[in-house]
């Protein structure tokens, strides 16, 4: 069920903007039960993502890509994918016509160049994009598939969400699940933690594992099972106990960051918070 990720822009092989989309798919695909085996990122070159693509068709099970989907010359992922998947681009009518009903709801004038998003590789199924003008496609092989979406996080995640997870759980005949949650230490080190929760880091189902950065540890429970209830209270179970062993090294969990909580404690205790820049 080995699943790869392309993400594609050379701004994001270049380092210039940070390769959001890459993490969120990984998060989506982890939580759906979907193994992500690889991840490559490549930029704006015809010749290198399909030489990425073919790679990845001889490995994995599913291809997922991002971006290089725009109207422009330098979108050249359309052309890419076909090249990998030996198949030539074709000219969609409706999807031409879709692009430009949707502008004019927007009340702007539709390029030619937009004409470029109509085309798609034959034989592909259409991923509809009601947040945007690029449509993402799907392209089966006799082994496996590409699954192509836009490079822009809003288009992508409903596309992802709504088409790509159910599409690839069923595919790859996927029934488990699986749900994470994250519990952020300060205060503490990462030896001191490990002595008083070692003992969970050798579980299988639920596993626990020790991350620091920036002088804050990250513990994270991840479970498997096929209900969502279920994972809820192993995870629940062994939060409580972990909580209960740390104590007040815990200050958040998940998306909470420590500037986030001090700042809503203080609110709630209707206290100041003086902040002084010191440089020399």
């Amino acid at each position: 069920m080995a699943v790869e990720v392309i993400t594609i822009g050379t701004e994001l092989l270049l380092g210039d903007i940070l390769d959001s989309n890459a993490q969120f798919i990984a998060r989506a695909l982890r939580e759906a039960g979907i193994d992500l085996f690889w991840k490559t990122t490549i930029g704006d070159n015809p010749e290198r993502i399909a030489e990425a693509v073919r790679l990845a068709l001889s490995r994995a099970e599913a291809v997922i890509t991002t971006g290089g989907l725009g109207p422009t010359i330098d979108d050249p992922t359309r052309e890419a994918v076909a090249r990998a998947t030996g198949r030539p681009l074709e000219f969609r009518p409706e999807l031409w016509q879709q692009i430009q009903e949707r502008m004019a709801r927007w009340a702007r004038v539709t390029p030619e160049n937009n004409r470029r998003q109509a085309y798609l590789p034959q034989g592909a199924t259409v991923i509809e994009n009601p947040v945007g003008t690029a449509p993402g496609f799907i392209v089966e092989t006799e082994r496996s598939c590409v699954l192509t979406l836009p490079g822009v996080p809003r288009e992508m995640q409903h596309m992802l969400g709504e088409v790509v997870i159910p599409y690839l759980r069923r595919r790859l005949g996927v029934q488990a699940m699986f749900r994470t949650r994250v519990l952020h230490l300060a205060g503490m080190g990462e030896a001191a933690v490990d002595e008083q929760i070692g003992e969970f880091e050798a579980l299988g189902n639920p596993t626990v594992g020790l991350a620091a950065h920036n002088g804050i540890i990250d513990v994270r429970i991840t479970a498997k099972g096929q209900k969502e209830a279920e994972l809820a209270a192993v995870i629940g179970k062994l939060e409580a106990e972990i909580r209960q062993r740390l104590a007040e090294a815990v200050f958040g969990a998940d998306d909470e960051t420590l500037e986030g909580v001090t700042l809503r404690q203080a609110a709630e205790r209707d206290a100041r918070v003086a902040v002084v820049e010191w440089g020399t």
